[in-house]
């Protein structure tokens, strides 16, 4: 049964503490990874894998398995569209119909729908962008990630933090461009591998061991690949994925910024490097759109209160420049973005 928010805590042990916020990267690549996660914690390994099952039935974990990267693996980016109020739900449907389109949010602004798409080349993605702009009737602002700052939606939860790492001094950033084109040569068994496991691992003792049978491979090939496709970014880490919504971080906030394109890679890196900020990236400045906004975080917490605060603080101290806050106000639709198309690219 899924637990509401504010519930979960009353559920969970120390082992359950630790899985969740110990256990969201660096997840064993081996055979038998939960031998290895139950030595760590104490408990057999049928134990710990048991212990995830619950987690994660009890929504406590959105799922289990490698976090992608849309843009290295393919082609992503970011779009909004500023839907008519009265067309608004009709506009959804048509975006939300490709499955190459992984989120799609409203938020309190002009443009007031925003979704990503990934699809497994630059071309076909954007066709679907122009049949998205036809289909609707609505200007599509294109948004694509130029460079990462920081992007790290892994945290600690089982605490009393306001927003995300409050008890951190800093965080790691660094800047790296990012390609609009596939940004890596995939083998065939890479290509397939992503398949199966684009939305997560089976929960099951032998995880690597399922999926090599379905992606008909030697269990070791796959334990190699995966490796590799964690080198060269195509997975971002491996581990139990948490819901930060039932888990209390429910608040959040994108932010766009209008920073002098001099001082950007040094704004940037700086405020990628505070915990607080979950997201740091550079996306392009769209004038012919009237989209000024050059630079964009993102800030999670547990009350709306302490987000404003935090990007006060950011306003104040870090980036003293014009920018607007975009606060989600529904989510139209959330699922892992969709690799189908990159088989035979």
């Amino acid at each position: 049964m899924s637990l509401q928010s504010g519930e979960w805590r009353e559920q969970i042990d120390e082992v359950d503490a630790a899985l969740i916020d110990e256990f969201q990267s660096d997840f064993p690549i081996q055979e038998r990874p939960f031998e290895a996660v139950g030595e760590a914690l104490g408990v057999s390994a049928g134990t710990a894998l048991d212990r995830v099952k619950t987690l994660r039935d009890d929504g406590i974990f959105r799922r289990f398995g490698p976090v992608l990267n849309p843009p290295v693996i393919g082609s992503s980016t970011l779009a909004a569209v500023s839907a008519p109020e009265d067309r608004f739900d009709e506009v959804a449907e048509i975006i939300n119909e490709y499955r190459q389109v992984n989120h799609n949010y409203a938020r309190d602004h002009e443009w007031n729908m925003w979704f990503v798409v990934t699809a497994g080349s630059r071309k076909r993605r954007d066709e679907i962008l122009a049949e998205i702009e036809e289909q609707t009737g609505c200007s599509v602002l294109v948004l694509p990630m130029l460079t990462d700052y920081y992007i790290d939606l892994e945290f600690p939860v089982v605490n009393g933090d306001r927003f995300a790492r409050e008890s951190l001094e800093t965080t790691d950033a660094s800047a790296t461009r990012i390609s609009e084109d596939a940004a890596v040569d995939l083998s065939e068994l890479d290509r397939r591998l992503l398949l199966e496991i684009q939305s997560g691992f089976p929960l099951v003792a032998t995880p690597y061991r399922d999926v090599a049978d379905a992606v008909d491979a030697d269990v070791s090939e796959v334990l190699s690949a995966i490796k590799q496709l964690q080198r060269t970014g195509c997975i971002k880490r491996i581990g139990c994925v948490v819901n930060h919504i039932v888990t209390g971080f429910d608040n959040n906030c994108m932010v766009v910024w209008n920073v002098p394109d001099d001082a950007l890679d040094e704004r940037g890196q700086a405020v990628g490097e505070l915990p607080y900020v979950t997201l740091c990236y550079h996306r392009p400045r769209r004038p012919e759109q009237d989209w000024q906004y050059n630079l964009f975080t993102m800030i999670h917490g547990r009350e709306a209160s302490v987000v404003d605060q935090k990007i006060n603080e950011l306003a104040t101290e870090h980036l003293p420049y014009e920018h607007d806050r975009l606060y989600s106000t529904a989510t139209l639709k959330q699922t892992g973005a969709r690799y189908d198309d990159i088989v035979g690219q």
